[in-house]
């Protein structure tokens, strides 16, 4: 099989390959707090450590990783793409730069995230649905007749009943707030992150060199700031996707989310469960960024192909 030497041969396929292990640490290191995130934003108490407490009794800890098994599987294709659309992209805006060997501007470096943010969401959106579901079961279950509901056993499970009931457009149902959370954090997210890894190692830009440390911080800063900015807009996501066809009460839309969910449980709702995101971004995009960066490192070890971002 010639396939694999061929492929990481290429600059597409080291890129590929080292956004699947980045997005697979991500994944890894932050499930547990993503988890602990989307039920506090469905809680009305909001309390981290109490739901915490609920999901160990209740389940376990792998009640903490319920859901997992959706990301992962396509993590792989999810991030590579991440990564490669937003090189081609940070590229095409700063044409000029390419030439002399210099990395693209901050403002191309902007533009290409906002544009990768986007196109993104059309994988993201259903990916995310099926997780949301499935963290979701658990504590929905802790208040109601275990004998009497139906428990999902996986996200191929929670895909079959999306698709029966509501159709393909259920399977992206949240695919318009996604994109209108995921298209500017990602300008944010790309930004901060080149930034802050020359500031904290001037040059690196060019060279590559900077240190593990300087990737996880870099890269936790880059999750701290494009999560502050976009968490409003993720509580409604949730909100959103976390309605089935038999849920009580219905959102007919953004606008209607946003009017209920502050009309009922005020403006605080929308920061709700933020500290969590928060410490979850920070650890996650670390590891993203640091595993990304070091299998680059790892494939590109003959030194003369190095990539320029």
């Amino acid at each position: 099989m010639d396939f694999w030497p061929e492929f990481l041969a290429s600059s597409w396929g080291r890129e590929f390959v080292a956004g699947g292990f980045g997005g697979i640490a991500g994944v890894i290191s932050g499930y547990p707090l993503d988890t602990l995130r989307i039920m506090q934003q469905q809680s009305i108490s909001g309390s981290a450590s109490k739901i915490f407490r609920n999901i160990i009794a209740n389940d376990g800890p792998a009640g903490l990783f319920r859901g997992m098994a959706a990301p992962l599987a396509s993590v792989t294709f999810q991030n590579a793409a991440v990564f490669q659309i937003y090189a081609v992209l940070s590229r095409a805006f700063n044409s000029s730069s390419q030439s002399n060997g210099d990395p693209p501007s901050y403002k191309a470096v902007s533009f290409a995230g906002v544009g990768t943010g986007a196109l993104q969401s059309f994988i993201l959106s259903p990916v995310e649905l099926v997780k949301i579901r499935l963290q979701l079961q658990s504590s929905r279950h802790a208040t109601s007749s275990s004998s009497s509901s139906f428990s999902h056993r996986g996200p191929l499970s929670v895909t079959k009943s999306i698709y029966k009931t509501e159709g393909l457009r259920g399977i992206y149902k949240g695919l318009t707030i996604t994109i209108l959370r995921d298209a500017p954090a990602h300008g944010i997210y790309f930004w901060t992150y080149e930034c802050m890894r020359e500031q904290f190692h001037p040059g690196c830009r060019k060279t590559g060199q900077e240190s593990v440390g300087t990737m996880l911080v870099a890269g936790g800063l880059a999750g701290v700031a494009s999560w502050v900015f976009c968490y409003p807009l993720d509580v409604l996501k949730t909100r959103i996707q976390g309605q089935t066809q038999s849920s009580s009460r219905k959102y007919n839309g953004i606008v209607d989310c946003l009017s209920k969910s502050v009309r009922e449980e005020g403006y605080r709702v929308l920061w709700r469960g933020l500290g969590t995101a928060v410490a979850r971004a920070f650890v996650v995009n670390g590891a993203i960024f640091a595993a990304y960066e070091i299998t680059l490192r790892c494939l590109f070890s003959n030194g003369s192909n190095h990539r320029q971002q």
